[in-house]
């Protein structure tokens, strides 16, 4: 049970009916309101801010801060990609419409990352990038995704950064070569893998300096790195939304990218031929004549017709 539901436990004898309800809601749908601020939670439920507020302290809070920080370790706790999915399918509303509101909520996750985001931090995040000896980014699952594309935007100039593939003995042993001169980053949400928080115990038990990227300030990852950033994943798809994590995973690159610019730039300029003229990038074989691919129709062109 969590702290969120011992409080309603212990208080919801003595609420009024209609605070009730209110709490139940929250409890049962934190999807849908563990972001949301006392006003925004009033417009939620129809209420007015003063009754959100009295609600609040009638469960034993005295701040909506305290509130809405064991609401999001509820939501943690509580969501799945099962109760995601359900959360938009009772809305009922036309796919079309479910559609552009799904693009709303990736559009507030990236208002709510430009408005928080700790510039200082993803700097100094840069700065160890560029100290450490080899740098690994543990993603498992989905977060996988964005553990390689983040490595990769590092190693293509020069860092010695690596995501491990393969199984949690793979993780183990390739964590296991770190040491105090490397860096650890962990990308995990939610409840967090059990994988990706192993590694980042493991790393702190050898020394290794650690950093998270997660959803919230109560994560595992947000508990157990030395230091992390915050990117919400809220989405109407059980996939959850990477939009935001990837926007600050484009900060992160481009922060080591202009700390030392002429190394950057002597990096990629090595690469420079084969951008523009290497046989990496496809290009369309013309006879010549009509400047289209192998006469008046390319080979794709002609199968699809007949």
């Amino acid at each position: 049970m969590t702290q969120l539901e011992l409080h309603f436990a212990e208080a919801q004898s003595r609420l009024h009916p209609r605070r009730r309800l209110i709490i139940r809601g929250v409890l049962d749908h934190p999807e849908d309101t563990y972001f949301l601020s006392s006003i925004g939670l009033a417009r939620h439920f129809g209420v007015d801010a003063a009754t959100i507020v009295r609600t609040v302290q009638d469960l034993g809070y005295k701040s909506f801060g305290a509130f809405a920080a064991d609401l999001r370790r509820h939501f943690v706790a509580r969501i799945t990609p099962y109760t995601l999915l359900q959360a938009t399918t009772r809305e009922n509303q036309p796919v079309e419409d479910t559609l552009l509101r799904s693009i709303d909520k990736d559009v507030y996750n990236l208002q709510v990352l430009r408005n928080n985001l700790d510039r200082e931090r993803i700097v100094d995040l840069a700065r160890r990038i560029h100290r450490a000896r080899r740098i690994q980014v543990i993603g498992v699952d989905i977060a996988h995704a964005a553990s390689y594309f983040l490595s990769y935007g590092l190693f293509l100039v020069g860092f010695q950064a690596e995501t491990p593939v393969g199984s949690e003995g793979v993780l183990y042993h390739k964590v296991k070569c770190l040491g105090p001169r490397d860096l650890l980053i962990a990308i995990s949400f939610g409840r967090c893998l059990k994988a990706t928080v192993a590694a980042v115990k493991q790393a702190q038990q050898q020394g290794v300096p650690t950093f998270g990227i997660t959803n919230s300030d109560v994560t595992p990852i947000a508990r157990y790195c030395d230091q992390y950033v915050v990117a919400n994943i809220a989405s109407s798809s059980y996939t959850g939304s990477y939009v935001a994590p990837m926007a600050l995973i484009n900060t992160i690159i481009l922060a080591c990218s202009l700390l030392h610019p002429k190394r950057t730039l002597e990096r990629l300029l090595e690469n420079e031929k084969e951008y523009t003229t290497g046989d990496r990038w496809y290009r369309e074989a013309t006879d010549g004549r009509n400047g289209t691919a192998n006469g008046s129709e390319s080979r794709g062109a002609r199968k699809y017709h007949e």
